[in-house]
């Protein structure tokens, strides 16, 4: 056996003669590591074994003694796994332990009962040792510092939540059924629970589950929220009040102190680096008067205050000098914490286990690709995402990360829309002669978006392929009427047609838009093939438009999500149009499309989606925009004011009535229940409303809508406010999507400082229907919030499409998303989907890769489809 094994085994053998004590050498089993490092490397040891040395040692002083035996064996049997000549060794001993087993080696520790590690009964030679530095800093003592993670042979035990020894040696791998044989070279163990780690039982790991951390995997993957950066160093005299420093001195004072009758300790210390002295203030660490001593030279880091005029750093982050600077002297990642888990330890857990798995990992993009997009290798930039050497670093590691993240993305839908278009859709031929006939028919000249929407939906229909197609026009841009000439066309064949739409209120207007354009006078249709099917149909009327949907004798049904409930059955459905498609989740789309067979899909949204969105999570829908408006429409002017200008919105409302106009006036709430619980500068409508037509507008009648009411109840005051019964309609935002008022000119919100862009513009969009000039008036619910950027935003443009890209930018995708694919913000960790030109790079390799092997069969794919697999997880793959 090499020397520097044979020492190991003589002072393992001795810490075990002296109940794991930390004993066996003075100051510490780590002060074995001064000299035993290089030792074992001139032995020529695996790197894998010197690094789990020095991390098992480095975190033995932290440790209880029953996990300093486990950590021992654990290591002991490492050793042997992957160092032929220790394994013999092990023959010759005469009592053994396996290491597969740790916990029957805690039983008999605890009950006073001598255990044998894996070592002989040599006593270790005399070897030169020097006083060891006090250990590390921790900010709280209740959670033990974690050991080392377990090496690549071993694999966790479902059953113990404990390491178990690979039956096959030291594979790191697991087999993979890919074309040539390829093996994984993910390492299994980064499967196995956080409890593998000493010093993370169940309890530690149930905390750390709340983070989302439940495997060792999980824990690369869970990048720092932000970064201090610590780096600069700086002397004491340098420093000023405000500063983010990092300081090296030595401590010339400490002493601890109570407060507040007992209930607060204060530890205060100075420390001096020659230049000047610093105090330092921890609150409530009573623990720290014993791990701080005067002479002592430490690193701390902080931010610089003041009291009294004397500058001092309060709560400071520390360690001995001689540590390793995790914390401090560095850029030093946080990380998100949950209840009970302090940054400091997070922190030290996560070093240890992406310090020594990130390095293990195969990339998975092949070179060619990582090359051409100019990226480091995967287990570079895991390793300088977490623990990073400077800021040049960092951003190349986290461009690397977030490229992976939006080339998953773009794999994903780009397989998508092949595995949607890879069967046969019916082809609908239109002929000229009929879509003129049918234009012409149309009270109004269609605009040049429409005209283009409408050829593209004419070449999907003869393409022998399923259409998939997303409809994307700026409220009021004429969707509804391109909608229902392709619904026409399917219609001409005899094949029906389904539109499902987010609210009652908005079935109902597309029912009536359905039955102008193709059921009036010389329309294809008649009135009793097109109908409307929502919650509140009555009984006997339900089952009708069933019997008729299942005889074919309806041709159009316009519905909300009653049309895909299980009796809704079709004769031949061949078109699904989905409106606001962002409101409905991927099975109800799927539901509704499984009702025919390969059925052509048309979304629409009045949502401007912002371009880098269209390139990522729309990528699998053919994209056609809308972004022209019928002529005869003005901009909407658009005001911000302050609380206190609300009487100038009152007179103008008063005057729009004056001229037999309508008003809308928006509020974030339906009611205050007086629970304390809502903001009192939040008005609710119910109350608002008593207000408004007792004291404001006593002469006008209002109208009072939001979502608590029933649907009926909800429609009936609709219809009242289009039918010009009220003059103000007092609303929730139950009216931001569909709600078509032509004579309405002024829309009110309050509160607008709550609502992000892509709303306000939604509910903007409920006026300027008509001819008349129309106006938006924004009141926030605070005199600063005056100044929000969304709101100055809205009075500078009109342009949907740019306030979308602000609100992407501002807000994240959320507001776009809606219910849409699960997976796809959450799984977004570092990339940014504002960010068109790393989109673009990715969406480039994304296309070339799929040209060449779009399944990913060639061998030096394979590690990549692996990790596409694991991207998507159980993500559903419906499209739209």
């Amino acid at each position: 056996m090499q020397p520097s094994l044979e020492k190991l085994r003589k002072f393992f053998r001795l810490e075990h003669e002296n109940s794991y004590s930390n004993t066996a050498v003075i100051g510490g089993l780590a002060n074995i590591l001064n000299y035993w490092e290089g030792e074992a490397r001139n032995d020529n040891l695996p790197e894998d074994v010197v690094q789990a040395t020095v991390q098992t040692l480095h975190a033995y002083a932290d440790q209880a003694p029953e996990q300093r035996a486990e950590a021992l064996i654990s290591l002991w049997k490492q050793i042997q796994d992957e160092v032929p000549e220790a394994a013999a060794a092990r023959k010759q001993t005469a009592s053994r332990l396996p290491a597969s087993e740790p916990e029957k080696a805690e039983a008999p520790a605890r009950q006073g009962n001598p255990v044998e590690p894996p070592v002989s009964e040599e006593k270790p030679e005399a070897v030169p040792v020097v006083e060891a530095p006090a250990a590390a800093s921790a900010d709280t003592p209740p959670l033990p510092a974690p050991q080392p993670v377990p090496p690549v042979h071993q694999q966790a035990d479902p059953q113990k939540n404990r390491p178990q020894a690979n039956p096959k040696g030291k594979g790191s791998g697991r087999a993979d059924s890919r074309p040539g044989g390829v093996t994984s070279k993910r390492p299994i163990a980064l499967n196995a629970s956080l409890t593998v780690l000493a010093g993370v039982g169940p309890k530690h790991a149930s905390m750390l589950t709340r983070l989302g951390l439940n495997t060792l995997g999980d824990m690369l993957y869970n990048f720092p929220r932000r970064y201090d950066d610590y780096s600069q160093l700086k002397p004491i005299r340098d420093v000023f009040y405000g500063q983010q420093v990092t300081v090296i001195g030595t401590l010339t004072m400490v002493d601890s102190r109570q407060v507040r009758g007992g209930k607060m300790s204060i530890i205060e210390a100075v420390i001096n680096d020659g230049t000047a002295g610093l105090r330092l203030t921890w609150f409530n660490k009573p623990w720290l008067i014993n791990r701080l001593k005067v002479g002592e030279a430490i690193s701390v880091s902080g931010t610089i205050d003041q009291y009294l005029g004397r500058l001092v750093m309060n709560s400071p982050d520390w360690e001995p000098v001689e540590a390793e600077n995790l914390h401090t002297n560095r850029i030093v990642p946080i990380y998100s914490l949950t209840a009970n888990v302090t940054q400091l330890w997070l922190r030290k857990l996560m070093h240890q286990v992406v310090v020594y798995w990130a390095p293990k990992l195969t990339d998975h993009l092949p070179d060619a690709i990582r090359q051409a997009a100019n990226l480091p290798e995967l287990g570079t930039a895991l390793l300088q995402a977490h623990f990073p050497d400077s800021q040049e670093k960092l951003k190349a590691a986290r461009q690397r990360l977030a490229f992976d993240e939006i080339f998953f993305l773009q794999t994903g839908v780009l397989r998508q829309r092949r595995d949607y278009q890879s069967v046969a859709g019916r082809v609908f031929e239109v002929e000229n002669a009929w879509l003129e006939t049918r234009l012409s028919a149309l009270p109004f000249a269609l605009t040049n978006s429409q005209k283009k929407a409408i050829g593209d939906i004419r070449l999907d229909l003869k393409s022998g392929k399923p259409m998939n197609r997303l409809l994307q026009g700026d409220v009021g841009s004429g969707k509804t009427v391109v909608a229902a000439l392709a619904a026409a066309m399917i219609n001409q064949s005899g094949a029906q047609v389904a539109v499902m739409a987010p609210t009652s209120i908005l079935a109902e207007q597309h029912y009536r838009n359905f039955l102008s354009l193709l059921a009036g006078e010389g329309g294809p249709l008649k009135p009793e093939q097109i109908r409307l099917l929502v919650g509140d149909t009555a009984g006997g009327e339900k089952d009708e438009i069933r019997a008729g949907l299942a005889d074919g004798t309806i041709k159009v049904v316009i519905g909300t999500h009653a049309l895909i409930e299980d009796p809704v059955t079709f004769a031949d459905l061949q078109f699904v149009v989905v409106d606001e498609q962002h409101r409905f989740g991927v099975e109800q789309r799927a539901a509704l499309r499984s009702k025919g067979t390969h059925p052509h899909l048309l979304v629409m949204t009045a949502t401007p989606i912002p371009r880098s969105l269209a390139l990522t999570v729309y990528g699998d829908l053919d994209l056609s925009v809308m972004d022209d408006m019928p002529p005869g429409r003005q901009a909407i002017e658009t005001h911000v004011l302050t609380p206190r200008e609300r009487e100038r919105a009152y007179t103008l409302v008063k005057g729009q009535a004056a001229s037999g106009y309508q008003a809308f006036i928006i509020y974030p709430l339906v009611e205050d229940d007086g629970s304390g619980e809502t903001p009192s500068p939040l008005l609710a409508a119910t109350q608002e409303h008593e207000r408004l037509q007792k004291e404001v507008f006593p002469h006008l009648k209002l109208g009072l809508l939001h979502g608590r009411m029933k649907p009926d109840e909800k429609d009936a005051v609709m219809l009242a406010f289009r039918d010009r019964k009220y003059d103000v309609l007092i609303s929730t935002t139950v009216v931001e999507v569909g709600v078509d008022v032509p004579n309405a000119t002024v829309m009110m919100v309050e509160g607008a400082n709550r609502f992000g862009l892509a709303q306000l513009h939604q509910l903007r969009g409920r006026v300027g229907r008509g001819e008349a000039q129309s106006y938006c008036l924004l009141i926030p619910d605070h005199e600063d919030a005056a100044e929000n950027e969304r709101l100055q935003a809205m009075a500078e443009t009109n342009d949907g499409f740019i306030l979308a890209e602000r609100d992407l930018q501002q807000r994240g995708p959320g507001e776009f998303l809606g219910t849409r694919q699960a997976g796809y913000a959450t799984s977004l960790k570092m990339a940014s989907l504002s960010d068109i030109p790393l989109i673009e790079k990715a969406r480039e390799q994304a296309q070339a890769l799929f040209a060449r092997d779009p399944d990913l069969k060639n061998p030096e794919n394979a590690l990549l489809s692996e990790a596409l697999g694991r991207f998507w997880g159980s993500t559903k793959g419906d499209v739209s």
